[in-house]
């Protein structure tokens, strides 16, 4: 059993926050931080589109695609580099396994804009373009950070809008129409793609959801390792029970422990059985909380941690 933080935090001081992490999370699984505060090139969307080749740049506050790569996109991908650059310090040259984390396809289609300004989600096409260069670039992630610090590296998709996206509740631009939903074997196409292209490259690949209605099933049948997810939004039911069964590992969002070994216990598992896979996380990002409330927070993760484990 592990523990880990979502990705988001507070601040502006990459490098102090990663000193933090590294002095915390020494005997779990370190987080690469995202540091929104900093702007949109820091934030989940930007920090991912900086490192696309596919060209996008910033429209009045939104991501929309370009003729061709742009300042916006370029400062996304220098503090991209960045943030790694700060966890390595702060590790003073130690080896360790670390998570990464980018945003999904079908997330990224819903935030950004093509160049007339609808929802990429409007082009299909579109949306295979991000998912392909997306695989590309996880895959020479993990083949930099395996390198960099000595172990291939755990690869979190962020998917807040899937649910909304596969249910065709994104509106389209006018706020009259919905886009069309996407369908499951697109989606297992898609997110398989970009799993292949982590394992391929070494890494292990997880799916980060934390909205209801989480695809549990599709995110298992794509061929991801664990499923991220918030426990006060997930109803126990037997989609989870045969997603676990079949190898997903739960990566738990709460700090509850009670509610997390009730919810495991009406899925038909113990703590004992799912053990070596179960990693605790917060239940979201705290990119919205202080510093002192986020430290708070994934100090309580670890509690957590260390009260399951007795």
């Amino acid at each position: 059993m592990r523990a880990t933080g979502i990705g988001s935090m507070p601040g502006t001081d990459v490098d102090a926050v990663c000193r933090w992490i590294v002095d915390t999370f020494a005997s779990d699984l370190l987080f690469i931080p995202e540091l929104p505060a900093r702007g949109a090139h820091a934030a989940m969307i930007g920090r991912t589109l900086g490192q696309l080749e596919l060209p996008v740049d910033l429209h009045v506050g939104r991501w929309r695609a370009g003729a061709a790569q742009g300042l916006d996109q370029g400062r996304a991908r220098s503090m991209f580099r960045q943030d790694l650059d700060a966890i390595e310090e702060a590790l003073h040259g130690e080896h360790t396994r670390l998570k990464q984390q980018f945003v999904g396809p079908f997330t990224l289609a819903a935030s950004v804009e093509t160049r007339t300004g609808q929802s990429l989600l409007s082009d299909h096409g579109a949306v295979r373009d991000v998912a392909s260069a997306l695989a590309q670039v996880v895959a020479e992630h993990v083949r930099e950070l395996a390198r960099r610090f000595g172990h291939p590296p755990v690869i979190q998709i962020d998917e807040p809008s899937a649910p909304a996206v596969f249910g065709g509740r994104i509106k389209t631009a006018s706020g009259y129409g919905r886009h069309r939903s996407v369908d499951a074997e697109t989606v297992r196409e898609l997110w398989g793609g970009i799993v292949k292209a982590v394992r391929d490259a070494g890494g292990e690949a997880v799916l980060h959801c934390c909205a209801d209605s989480v695809p549990v099933t599709l995110a298992q049948q794509s061929g991801f390792g664990a499923i991220a997810f918030d426990l006060s939004l997930a109803k126990p039911h037997d989609e989870w029970a045969s997603a676990f069964e079949s190898g997903l590992a739960p990566w738990v969002g709460s700090l509850d422990a009670r509610a997390i070994e009730e919810f495991l216990g009406r899925l038909g598992f113990s703590l004992e059985a799912l053990h070596e896979d179960l990693v605790l996380t917060p239940p979201c990002g705290l990119a919205y909380e202080s510093d002192a409330q986020a430290r708070e927070t994934l100090s309580a993760v670890i509690g957590v941690r260390g009260s399951l484990s007795r």
